[in-house]
This record gives structure tokens, sequence and C-alpha cells, in this order.
């Protein structure tokens, strides 16, 4: 699938999507991260961030999306999808991505930006670690997605 087909998904719906998502994380005492998965413009999976619920550090949505769609579809099928994220993912979740081999990844709040909210910004942007597999494309709805961590207080 040409990444142009991408452009005519409804990135901001399905962004708002993964807010949702990163808002049901903080009410369950988890950090404010969440992802959906989207094929043909559609949801197919979704996730949010389970690290302190599931005492688990690889509970991060992106990371588990893409273990779940490994394990559910093949490599052709994955190019047809579009990770959307709440915030940037980490270097540990775009490695998994790489592997999953996803069309397209789509966030609003940049890695750079996280640093503002946590003291910590990545070592490596998720565009470096999936160049020449995913595109990478944001911020979208930044402002939206910010607030969320505004709101977390971190």
């Amino acid at each position: 699938m040409p990444s142009s087909k991408f452009d005519e998904f409804d990135h901001e719906s399905h962004i708002r999507a993964a807010f949702e998502l990163a808002r049901e994380a903080i009410a369950r005492g988890d950090n404010p991260f969440g992802s959906v998965l989207v094929r043909d413009d559609q949801i197919i999976l979704r996730d949010s961030n389970r690290v302190h619920t599931q005492d688990d550090i690889r509970r991060h949505p992106e990371l588990h999306l893409a273990y779940r769609a490994c394990r559910e579809y093949d490599a052709d099928e994955r190019a047809e999808m579009v990770m959307y994220t709440s915030t940037e993912p980490c270097p540990m979740c775009a490695g998994g991505m790489a592997t999953a081999g996803f069309g397209r990844v789509v966030y609003s709040v940049g890695g750079d930006e996280i640093g503002d909210f946590t003291g910590h910004e990545p070592a490596v942007r998720s565009a470096e670690i999936l160049a020449g597999v995913s595109d990478v494309v944001g911020p979208v709805l930044n402002e939206e997605g910010r607030q969320i961590h505004d709101d977390v207080g971190w």
C-alpha cells in the first residue's frame, strides 16, 4: 500500500482514540500513554500503558501492539497498518515496531517534548530507529496531547 493512501486516514479521530486510552491508563494508575493500530482507516487493535498495574516494564502500548500484530498478522498485512499513539514511541517501542514493519507511525507529543514533563528525553528518536521501515509523522493534535501530560503533573 503506498504511504499516500495513509494520508486519507482520519488522523485526528485515531489520535483522539489514543488520547482516550491514555486517560484510561491514568485513571488505572499507569502512565499517560495510549495507542491504536489502524488498517483500512479502521481501528483493529488498541492498548494503553500497563507498566504499573501489571508490574511489567515492557507494557508500553506501542510495544504490546507490535507484539500482538506480529502474532496475528503477516508482514504484508502489517505494512498496511498505521500505529497512532498519544506520544512518540520510545526507543524500545520503536525497535519492536521496526520488527513489526508498520507502514506509518503517527504521534501527538514528540519525544523531545517528553523531557519537558518527565525530565528525560529519549537518546534516539523513533524516526531514526524506524528509518527505511515506517514513515513517522507528527505532531498531530499536539496541544491536546500535551494537555494530558500537563494534567498528570509528572
